[in-house]
């Protein structure tokens, strides 16, 4: 008689993902102290330095800022977009390594039946938390100071930040999770990440650039994050070239997600 074999389906993404839930917990709980300061204080000082301190020597009504109502109001969509930036980053890049080098713990998730492609989407899921948590608590503490035109603005631009946070993680995870060593990562920080964020409109207009940096400001993902933005928060919406930021992030984010799954298989293979 012929005999049939029953092959049972595999689980869903979202069920296979759902299933690292404790390990992403358990991450959370051990880390979140160490986080505090860099996630929730240390964007306060900026509020005060540039916002109040520096923001009282340019709010003489001779500075252009582009609508905005006073210097705080202007560079607060900028300290979030960058908090996002450097939020999602360093949650892809001694995080990957230190799981692929020193504690191995993809390889061991990858002996189970994860695929890669669960163990990247439940890591994106937790740096989609944290970038949520931090920027939201930033907003938060940001409307008390009344520099934002809506609270319909407000929410949409917290959207944004969770697009822009994994449009830059999406790809530096897959740099990350083929280097052969950590000294990469303070070169990004220092030729990258630092530089982005400080000729990214976010503390004045790029107008003031010469034309070839305005050129390199506007091909830069933080600048597209930092505009969109204060665009919502401001009030002032330019339709057009809002859906071009966001079709810019969005490819970003599709484009390293796919690289990201590719290069951690292929780490994990070789």
């Amino acid at each position: 008689m012929a005999t049939t074999t029953r092959v049972e389906a595999r689980p869903g993404r979202l069920t296979m993902v759902g299933r690292q839930l404790d390990y992403w917990v358990t991450v959370y709980r051990r880390t979140w102290r160490g986080s505090v300061f860099t996630s929730f204080v240390t964007p306060l000082f900026y509020v005060f330095a540039m916002g109040i301190l520096l923001g009282g020597y340019v709010d003489d009504g001779s500075a252009d800022l582009l609508g905005a109502s006073s210097y705080l109001a202007f560079i607060a969509p900028g300290l979030v977009a960058g908090h996002a930036m450097n939020i999602a980053t360093g949650e892809v890049m001694w995080p990957v390594y230190g799981a692929v080098k020193w504690s191995k713990t993809y390889l061991g998730m990858a002996a189970t039946p994860l695929s890669v492609g669960d163990i990247v989407t439940a890591h994106f899921a937790f740096v989609l938390f944290r970038v949520a948590t931090a920027c939201g608590a930033f907003l938060v503490v940001l409307s008390l100071f009344g520099v934002f035109a809506s609270v319909g603005g407000v929410l949409l631009a917290f959207l944004v930040q969770l697009l822009l946070g994994m449009a830059f993680a999406t790809p530096l995870y897959g740099f990350s999770a083929g280097l052969k060593s950590q000294a990469a990562f303070p070169v990004i920080y220092r030729v990258a990440l630092v530089p982005l964020f400080l000729f990214s409109g976010a503390f004045f207009p790029i107008t003031n650039l010469p034309p070839v940096m305005q050129a390199v400001a506007v091909a830069t993902p933080l600048w597209h994050g930092v505009d969109l933005t204060r665009m919502l928060t401001v009030g002032d919406v330019d339709a057009s070239l809002a859906l071009v930021h966001v079709t810019y992030l969005t490819v970003m984010l599709v484009v390293g997600w796919w690289w990201a799954v590719r290069r951690l298989t292929r780490t994990l293979v070789h």
